[in-house]
């Protein structure tokens, strides 16, 4: 579809949430096709996981987004999905790739919400990527589980914040979950809150820095638990890391069961935003040094700081392994 002025920021560039929303809405059709293939109970396949996300590219208005999906690989209860997306800009017929992302989905029955169905397996053309897709999905597996672990962490607000502190920039949204937000089964579409994610991290950065900022790369984001219609939630986003040209903000939705729902407000979605600050020529600018006041701030920087060099060290490996 063609990108319109309510998809971008003021500089022209297309929001980051926009982008993902689209990812997991051809992620969605093409699991939720895959896992009705066969005669059995109706399903609706539910985000899982994002794999870490790279913006190769950005994305201005008046550019056609092409959106381009594959199931590579099936477990009994999982499907991983590989989206691609491509930029068209009409007027001279240039085409380059924007981003790459690997999804997961589980199938949920249209009669059960809480029961997981099997998945339909697919034919591999040889037996080495049914072998790396098992790999994946067990890698995954364990990550999710490391990251639901360490979520008992929130964000309290900070009185009179010193600039470049990570109170200074912090910010929160307030969403009430609408019908229009939802899957048939009543919970919230993936994108929806990839969205909401991305608007907060652009807010936490831009205050940050001053200047016209853009993702440059999410890093997994884990779908603990399914966000109900009628839920309050709380999307948090807070500066981790500042390298000289790129900001780390992590972003966590916190859900309070609104209507008709006893339980105590719980973490729902967690991950990773990078961005990174651009000129009025789309050129990248030096990020000013995060502030790092307490221990914890301190030990999430140190985390972060670790996440981008490691980073930094595939993306230079894999330019070596192209050169060759």
């Amino acid at each position: 579809r063609i990108m319109r002025p309510d998809d971008a920021n003021i500089a022209g560039n297309v929001h980051g949430g926009t982008i993902l929303k689209m990812i997991e809405e051809a992620g969605a059709i093409i699991s939720t096709r895959h896992c009705n293939s066969q005669a059995g109970e109706p399903s609706v396949a539910a985000l899982a996981r994002v794999e870490r996300t790279d913006f190769l590219s950005p994305m201005c208005i008046g550019e056609v987004a092409n959106v381009s999906a594959e199931i590579t690989y099936t477990s009994r209860h999982s499907v991983e999905v590989q989206v691609n997306v491509m930029s068209e800009n009409i007027l001279t017929g240039a085409k380059k790739v924007t981003n790459k992302a690997t999804l997961w989905y589980v199938p949920l029955s249209l009669k059960n919400v809480n029961k997981v169905l099997e998945v339909p397996p697919i034919q591999y053309a040889r037996k080495e990527q049914e072998d790396e897709g098992k790999k994946r999905y067990e890698e995954q597996k364990l990550d999710r589980l490391e990251t639901k672990q360490r979520n008992g962490d929130v964000i309290l607000p900070v009185i009179n914040p010193e600039p470049h502190t990570v109170g200074y920039s912090q910010s929160s949204l307030i969403h009430l979950v609408g019908p229009s937000d939802c899957t048939l089964l009543g919970f919230v579409h993936g994108g929806v809150t990839m969205k909401l994610m991305d608007e907060v991290a652009g807010i936490v950065a831009a205050r940050h820095c001053k200047t016209n900022i853009v993702t440059a790369s999410v890093d997994a984001i884990n779908f603990h638990e399914k966000i109900k219609k009628g839920c309050v939630i709380t999307v948090s986003g807070r500066m981790t890391f500042t390298s000289n040209k790129s900001m780390e903000i992590e972003v966590f939705v916190d859900a309070d069961p609104f209507v008709d729902e006893p339980r105590e407000r719980y973490r729902a979605v967690s991950a990773f935003f990078t961005y990174v600050s651009l000129s009025k020529e789309g050129k990248p600018l030096p990020v000013p040094q995060l502030l790092t006041e307490t221990e914890d701030e301190k030990r999430r920087f140190e985390e972060g700081k670790g996440r981008y060099l490691q980073t930094k060290a595939k993306r230079q490996a894999q330019m070596q392994q192209s050169a060759q």
